[in-house]
């Protein structure tokens, strides 16, 4: 299973906002504290903000922040919604030209792996990664002052 890059930065700008509390933030800050392209967060922020993960404020003071508790962002959930495609193999896609298909015992052998990869992720929370006793240390890593 691979998570795409925008899953990844998804879970990177929670992480951070979780990380400032209730501080704003801004997309050029989280993007120098990774050392990632802005303009790829830019995409990820709206969507976060869309679907309710977090709030954005406008203006010269403006930034965001999350807009959910960290225990009440479902890490099994967000991969879901960001994730575009979750066909490991072809057979699990529209477009499937596999032509051992009808036969195969693959499609079932990764569905079942899939359903455990989710179920797994669904027993964690945002809270969950960004574990108190961590905080100092992600704090340093991500240079937040």
């Amino acid at each position: 299973m691979h998570i795409t890059r925008y899953t990844d930065y998804s879970l990177r700008v929670l992480i951070y906002l979780a990380s400032e509390g209730d501080r704003l933030a801004t997309i050029q800050e989280i993007a120098d504290s990774y050392e990632i392209s802005k303009n790829h967060l830019m995409k990820v922020v709206h969507q976060l903000n869309k679907k309710g993960y977090i709030e954005t404020i406008r203006g010269k003071k403006g930034g965001m922040r999350l807009h959910r508790d960290p225990r009440d962002i479902n890490i099994g959930i967000l991969v879901r919604e960001t994730e575009q495609d979750l066909s490991i193999v072809e057979c699990f896609s529209s477009k499937n030209n596999c032509k051992i298909t009808p036969v195969c015992g693959l499609k079932s052998m990764f569905g079942e792996a899939l359903k455990a990869f989710l179920e797994v992720l669904d027993r964690y929370t945002l809270a969950d990664v960004i574990k108190e006793q961590h905080r100092p240390q992600l704090l340093r890593l991500l240079q937040i002052a």
